[in-house]
């Protein structure tokens, strides 16, 4: 298996990951029940679940009104394009 298709995969993994865990504490918001932190949910966006995240807060409407991600989760796609932009551009040197 080749680099890229690892990182795919991984990328593919984290994101569902991520998707999934925003579900389940929409849920537990729905329920009242124990939630996971704030902090959590932003980390999975940060280790490149940016994508889940985006899908859950729409799909699930699932912290829409909170600053922290609907400002924060765009921010960390932005860089993780320019991360991803420079990775591409300083291989291909």
């Amino acid at each position: 298996m080749s680099i890229i298709e690892i990182i795919l995969l991984y990328l593919a993994a984290i994101n569902v990951f991520t998707l999934l865990v925003y579900g389940w504490d929409k849920i537990k918001a729905k329920r009242g029940g124990w939630r996971i932190p704030e902090a959590t949910l932003l980390m999975l966006a940060v280790v490149g679940g940016s994508i889940g995240a985006t899908l859950a807060m729409e799909w699930f409407h699932h912290k829409t009104r909170h600053r922290k991600f609907t400002i924060g989760i765009p921010i960390i796609i932005m860089l993780q394009v320019v991360l991803i932009g420079y990775l591409a551009y300083s291989i291909g040197d």
